[in-house]
Formats: structure tokens, C-alpha cells, sequence
């Protein structure tokens, strides 16, 4: 049976319940939301001369949940006009509405005999054929569907969504032994196609694997943590983004989810899994049980492990807790030599080399963390999975773990991984140490292009299922290079398509990222038919190389910076003007000279996770890549009536002026900076293949070179309409006098410079007139001040 799903009811409107309602809004999807029926009036209602029978109190609990989530920062939804796609509802009015979903989930409260409850209605309104899931975290699934109908259990499990549902990608999928086959591969495609996620099978067993592990190991690096006498930020340190994890670290996690959800997770797990031994081997925190009694429970009470408040001035003060006094002292900044140390050792393999190796208390943390985790897992296959690899999927996609407990086992070495648990009095599972036996020292290993994992069952290494879908790029680049330099690596992707990718700092454009940009296009000009420019790190770029551009204007080496400008530019001119096609595939950050390239690109293949823009005011710029051009082009070309081009130009001066940011690429659609004919990808993975595709089918359709044409600018009357508005700016100081000069720069390359009337020009005038004016702010001592700012703090100075 081919299912398409074009409606979905969500049961329950919680935090969980709206975020799930908007992710589907997002993806186009039709969503009925229904909650309870309100007891009573509120002041506002009552003084209104409402009565519980309006209809707008009855879907009070829906409605006021959805505009909560539609308000909270980061947004649920990937662009505010979605929000239209969900109709709200209550259990008592609107549950027959069921019948005309194609998947029901629910997410009320987690009682057991309420979800049954919920089910028994579901049974008897649903249509036949139709999806039911539960959002559920810790319930059991096969007991919410007994006493269901036959079809009902056919096409019943869980699904897990990981909060919040638009960000985290962890989907799990947990069968009863009555689901249908069919439906958990079902949901595996379209968690994958549709939803953007990464689907993992789970076993039905207690916390299923993302929180069986995840809470496993943020309990027990809490344990060690008082154990071994460290501080929490200095256990947050060790615990954070050194290992490629949420720069959070343990404690300030825990804060964040709810404190009072991982205690109860904890407790639950230790109920549950009696046979569990590590987890029934977890110490009682004190520190845990003060908190949950004084309802101190993270950020949403606003203090848990820390807190912060004002003073009398004005002073923003952050505390933490003490572990041993149970007393709040002001926060300290950890200064952890072992982090310091690793943190210049290059490769995530390096820097636990170096963790492991202090002979601090730093390094004993990391050793016996590591070492309870390596047993820990080992332990789980195949009680919680019948195979090691989703444990990896899950905690990268559900915890934003860069690397999952197996794949960071495998940097440490196998063998040393079994004698770093076993020193400190752990035990690896059998299986593990067979593998080490046979021979083998990793989990994981590359053939062809492909990541293979050891199945302990067949006791062979098998193919991931699943990649044919994706283009993985560190499984290609050593075997697939075909040039490089220390900023950029070109590879061949097959069929006539070669891929462009960043390796700077952060991904910044300087000179060896455009000498490969331009290598790429030279290549493929000659022996290959389409580029694609994609990585996949954590941001597409975040713009030009700002210490350079702050050195060469310290010195006033305007010669040198003319240079590296126009160079810059004309790169983004060839990536528009080259023989053959070019996609430009951004995503996470494409800030600046990322956005830029996109602009010139042939086509955007974004990442629905794309956040782009041109913030070069932030730093007392201008763009300097074609951006500025490419806005006043873009204002004009497509708009037929002259004021339609006024109000065009208007808004992407405010864009450019305000250093505005799409926060989705969907917005950056509204924005502009994505077209109608341009890709969006909801699924990043999934991104470099898309990319990929649609080269080709550029140039299968006989791709040729585009032809210049004109730019129709407006000229000094639209320029004065700036003028005006930045003086109002300033007089209703909402604008420093540094500002206006920037936005009036601006406004002047933009409107074509000195014409006094609507003209055409070529984009190479723009173009020097971009660079000159980029040139000469680059000469004011506060734009100077603002790099220096930046690159100090990574934030923009505001004047």
C-alpha cells in the first residue's frame, strides 16, 4: 500500500504536542490539534461575557499553547505563515475529526491509563488503515494497545520525537510484536524524507535507546563529578564541546531539558530495568534531591544548577550551585589546563588522546566517564537494538553528540577501550571482546565509499542500510580527491559531478577557498559537467576572512585589500558566469560571503536549517562580494512598475542594513535570497545528493553559459529617500552618526552612485562601485573598532 500523509491530528498540545503540530506545518502537512476542555473561566474570559460553551474557551488549552510556541525563540516553525496550516480543537468537540487524518499521534500526559483511555476513543473514530503512534518516553507501547482493535494494533507503535521536534532529528520508531512490517518501514521513509529526522529502530525496553543511554551517562558524569571533588562548570567544561558535544556540558543540560525530567527519567529507568545493572548501581544525588524538593528545576523556574539575577545597578550576576555545601556561590570561569591542552591537538582522536592522559583530576573524569560508557553500551546490544549502530545514530541526533559512544570508542582504539573499562572495574560485553580477538580494531570501517558496522550476531562487517540516499563526504574525500589545498577539497561525486568544500576556519572565505572555488569551476569546465559547492560541516561559511581584511586595512595596504576584494568578486562573477552548472548547497550558517555565493549560484539547494544573510554592517561594511549588486539587480529585474521597484529596492536595503538573517530558508525565500526555482531540503543529509541531482539535470536539459545583462538602478531620487530615513534614524537616535554613514554608503551603491536619473548599468559599475565604497569603510577607525570587536567576542559592536 503506497500512503501518502496529507492530514495528521495530534492528541495533546503541550510543549511537545505544538512543537510536533508545527513541524508538520512546516512540511506542508494539514494538522488538527486537540487538548482538553477548560474547567473554568479565566479573569479575561469572564470579563469578556464568555461562558464555557464559546467555542474560543473550549479550544482555549489548544490555541493558548500554539500561540506560546509560535512566540518562544528558537521558533518551532520554519516561517510564521505555516501557523495556518494547524486547526485547533478539544477531545470533546472534535475527536470524531479523526477520521479524516492519515496518521493520529499522541501526546498527553505519560499515565498509562490516560493513554488507554485516549486510544479506546481513537479505535472507535478512526478509519480503517489509519497511523497511530504515541510521542511516549518511557511507557511501555504493547500496553497501550491491549484491548485495541486488530487493525488498530496492525498499524499502531511508538514514535518518539525528541524536543524540540523542528531541531533534534532523533526520531525513534518502537514496533509491538503486532505492528505490520510494512508500517515501521513506512515510517523509516518518511521520517527520512519528509520529516528530516533520523529514524532509529528501538527495542520496546525502558527508555527505548536515546534516554537509556543519554540519562545513563549525564547521571553518571554527575556522580564522578562530586566523586572526584570538581566544580559543575568545570565538569561542564570537560563535558562540552571539546568532546563534540552541546557546548552545555552535563550540568547546564540538565538545567536546560528540566531537572525534574531527568531525575524522574532516572528513577523511572531504575524501576524499570531491574536487570540493569549500571543504572541500579547509580548513587542517590543530594545535590539532585535539594533541588527537586526547593522546585529549583532549571531554566524554566529560573534556577537549577545556576541561576543568575540583577543587582541594584543593574549588574547581571550568575551563580552556581556547590555540590558538597549546597549553597549558591558566584559563577567561575573553568580554566581546565587538559581542555586548554586539547583544544590545540587538532582531531577529536588527538584531543581524547590528551584528555585521557592528564594525570589531574580532569583526566580522571574523562577515564572513568569514558570507560562507564564504553561497558555501558557494550551491555545494551542487543537488549535495547539488535545492532550497535543506532545506539551512535540516536545520541548524535537526539543529544547532539558529534560522535556516538562506538565511533568515539573506535578514536580511542578498540583494545584500548576495553582495558581503559576494565581498569577502572568495568565489564565489556563478551561480543566486544570476540571482535578484538578475530583481529579487528574498530567498530566501523569505510570500503568503496561506505560505512560498514560489525554485526555481532553475524559476526561480520555489514553496509549501514540506507546510505544509497546520501553522499557522505568523509567517506569519499581520501578515496575520491582530485585536488586540494590547505583550505579546500575537491571531489569527484560521479557522473560528471564534482563537489567544492570549505575546510578554513569556520569555513571562512579567503584566498585558498577562492583559489579552490576557482580550480573547481576550471576543472569541470574542462573534464566534468556541473559543480556543486557543499559541505557538511556544522555552518556552510561564516563569511570572509575578517582578520585579514582588519590586517591589510591596519596597515593601509589598500593595494593588497583592492586585491583580494576584486578577487573575491570576481569569483562570485564565474560562479554565475561559468560554461557549466553551479549549485551552491548552504546550510547552518551562510553568513556574509556564504550568502553571497549563494546569490550567484546557478541554483540553491538550502538546507531547510539554513540561516543566511548579508551582516557585513555589523563589523562597519558594506557587502563587498556582489551582495550589494546583487540586491539593487534583484530589486529591479523582476518588479514591472517603477514604485513595485521603489519598495523592491527599499526592502533589501533595510535587509543588507539591518544585517537581517533568514532563521529558516524559508524565510530567506521571503527575504529573496532564495528563488522560486530553488531547492529546499529538510533532511541535510540528504542535501550534497540533492545537490548533486539537480547539477545534473541542468546540464542533461543542455546547460549554457547565462548572458550579461544590464542592471536598471534608480539614481539619486531613491538615494535621497535613504538619506531621509537614515537622518530620522539618528534624530530619534535609534542610529549612531557611524551608522548612517554605513547605511547612506550603502544606499549609494545600491541606487547606482552619482546619476540623477533611473539608468542602466553593467554589473561590473556596481561592482566597482561595491569594492569602493567596501574600501573606503574599511579606512574608518570605527569600522576598525567593529572587526576587532568581532573577532574578539563574535558578536557585532553596537554604536
Amino acid at each position: 500500500m503506497r500512503r501518502h500523509v496529507k492530514h495528521v491530528t495530534v492528541l495533546g498540545s503541550g510543549v511537545m504536542g505544538s512543537g510536533i503540530a508545527c513541524h508538520f506545518a512546516n512540511i506542508g502537512v494539514q494538522v488538527l490539534m486537540l487538548d482538553m476542555v477548560p474547567r473554568e473561566l479565566t479573569p479575561q474570559e469572564q470579563a469578556k461575557g464568555l461562558t464555557l460553551e464559546d467555542k474560543v474557551v473550549r479550544n482555549r488549552t489548544a490555541q493558548s499553547h500554539l500561540d506560546t510556541a509560535l512566540k518562544s525563540a528558537p521558533s518551532p516553525i520554519y516561517d510564521k505563515a505555516f501557523a495556518s496550516r494547524i486547526t485547533v480543537g478539544n477531545f470533546d468537540d472534535d475527536f470524531e475529526k479523526i477520521k479524516n487524518s492519515d496518521w493520529v499521534i499522541e501526546v498527553v500526559i505519560e499515565r498509562l491509563d490516560i493513554k488507554k483511555s485516549i486510544f479506546e476513543k481513537v479505535d472507535q473514530f478512526r478509519k480503517q488503515g489509519t497511523l497511530v503512534t504515541s510521542n511516549t518516553s518511557g511507557i511501555p507501547i504493547h500496553l497501550m494497545a491491549e484491548g485495541r482493535s486488530d487493525d488498530f494494533q496492525k498499524h499502531f507503535c511508538g514514535t518518539h520525537f525528541f524536543n524540540p521536534p523542528r531541531y533534534l532529528k532523533l526520531f525513534e520508531i518502537i514496533p509491538t510484536p503486532t505492528t505490520d512490517k510494512s508500517v515501521v518501514e513506512f515510517f523509516q521513509n518518511y521520517a527520512s524524507l519528509f520529516l528530516g529526522k533520523t529514524p532509529v529502530l528501538c527495542k520496546d525496553t525502558p527508555g527505548f535507546i536515546g534516554n537509556r543511554v543519554g540519562v545513563y551517562s549525564m547521571a553518571k558524569v554527575m556522580e564522578l563529578t562530586q566523586e572526584l571533588g570538581l566544580t559543575i562548570e568545570e565538569a561542564d567544561t570537560l563535558t562540552g564541546s571539546i568532546l563534540g558535544r552541546p557546548k552545555t556540558g552535563t550540568f547546564k543540560l540538565g538545567d536546560l531539558v528540566g531537572l525534574d525530567t531527568a531525575y524522574n527519567v532516572t528513577k523511572g529507568l531504575q524501576q524499570n530495568a531491574p536487570n540493569d545493572a549500571m543504572i541500579q548501581g547509580l548513587k542517590d544525588a543530594k545535590f539532585l534531591d535539594f533541588l527537586i524538593n526547593n522546585k529549583f528545576l532549571g531554566d524554566k523556574t529560573g534556577k537549577g544548577f545556576y541561576y543568575k539575577e540583577k543587582d541594584k545597578e543593574g549588574n547581571l550576576n550568575r551563580f552556581a550551585l556547590d555540590l558538597d555545601t549546597l549553597e549558591y556561590r558566584p559563577m567561575e570561569r573553568a580554566k581546565v589546563t587538559a581542555v586548554e591542552t586539547a583544544k590545540q591537538a587538532g582531531s577529536m582522536r588527538n584531543k581524547l588522546g590528551v584528555l585521557l592522559k592528564d594525570s589531574g583530576k580532569a583526566g580522571d573524569l574523562i577515564r572513568k566517564h569514558f570507560a562507564s560508557l564504553f561497558a555501558y553500551v557494550s551491555q545494551r546490544v542487543p537488549e535495547i537494538t539488535d545492532v550497535l549502530y543506532p545506539i551512535d545514530d540516536a545520541l548524535k541526533t537526539g543529544y547532539a553528540w558529534k560522535y556516538g559512544p562506538f565511533e568515539t570508542w573506535d578514536f580511542v582504539g578498540l583494545e584500548n577501550g576495553i582495558k581503559l573499562a576494565e581498569s577502572e572495574g568495568f565489564t565489556v560485553a563478551d561480543w566486544v571482546k570476540e571482535l578484538a580477538e578475530s583481529g579487528a580494531t574498530s567498530f566501523y570501517k569505510i570500503e568503496n565509499g561506505k560505512k560498514l558496522f560489525y554485526n555481532q550476531t553475524s559476526k561480520q562487517f555489514e553496509l549501514i542500510p540506507g546510505q544509497d540516499a546520501f553522499i557522505i563526504l568523509d567517506n569519499i574525500r581520501k578515496s575520491n580527491e582530485i585536488w586540494s589545498n590547505a583550505e579546500t577539497s575537491i571531489q569527484d561525486l560521479g557522473d560528471g559531478i564534482i563537489n567544492i568544500e570549505f575546510r578554513s576556519k569556520m569555513n571562512s572565505l579567503g584566498g585558498g577557498v577562492l583559489q579552490g572555488i576557482n580550480k573547481g569551476i576550471e576543472l569541470a569546465e574542462k573534464d566534468y559537467r556541473g559543480v556543486v559547492i557543499g559541505n557538511q560541516a556544522d555552518n556552510f561559511s561564516v563569511g570572509a576572512n575578517l582578520a585579514m581584511i582588519m590586517m591589510m586595512a591596519a596597515e593601509q595596504d589598500w593595494w593588497e585589500l583592492n586585491m583580494a576584494i576584486k578577487m573575491f568578486q570576481d569569483t562570485m562573477m564565474r560562479v554565475r558566469y561559468s560554461d557549466i552548472p553551479v549549485v551552491v548547497a548552504p546550510h547552518g550558517m551562510a553568513l556574509g560571503g556564504g550568502c553571497e555565493m549563494s546569490l550567484h549560484a546557478d541554483k540553491i539547494v538550502a538546507a531547510a536549517e539554513t540561516y543566511i544573510g548579508l551582516v557585513e554592517v555589523g563589523v562597519g561594511l558594506i557587502p563587498g562580494g556582489g551582495g550589494s549588486k546583487e540586491f539593487a539587480r534583484r530589486a529591479t529585474e523582476f518588479a514591472l512598475k517603477d514604485d513595485v521597484k521603489v519598495n523592491h529596492l527599499r526592502d533589501n536595503f533595510m535587509n543588507i542594513a539591518m544585517a537581517k538573517v533568514a532563521t529558516s530558508a524559508y524565510e530567506a525565500k521571503n527575504m529573496g535570497i532564495i528563488r522560486d526555482q530553488d531547492i529546499i531540503v529538510v533532511n541535510g543529509e540528504r542535501q550534497i545528493a540533492e545537490a548533486k541531482k539537480h547539477a545534473i539535470i541542468m546540464a542533461e536539459a543542455g546547460y549554457t553559459q547565462p548572458i550579461r545583462r544590464k542592471v536598471q538602478v534608480l539614481g539619486k531620487e531613491a538615494m535621497g529617500m535613504f538619506y531621509v530615513g537614515t537622518d530620522q534614524l539618528v534624530a530619534g537616535r535609534f542610529a549612531s552618526d557611524h551608522d548612517r554613514l554605513i547605511a547612506n554608503k550603502l544606499g549609494y551603491v545600491m541606487t547606482g552612485g552619482n546619476l540623477s536619473e533611473a539608468s542602466e548599468v553593467s554589473e561590473q559599475y556596481l561592482l566597482d562601485l561595491e569594492r569602493e565604497t567596501f574600501l573606503s569603510l574599511c579606512g574608518e577607525r570605527k569600522t576598525l573598532e567593529r572587526i576587532q570587536y568581532m573577532l574578539k567576542t563574535g558578536k557585532p559592536l553596537r554604536n
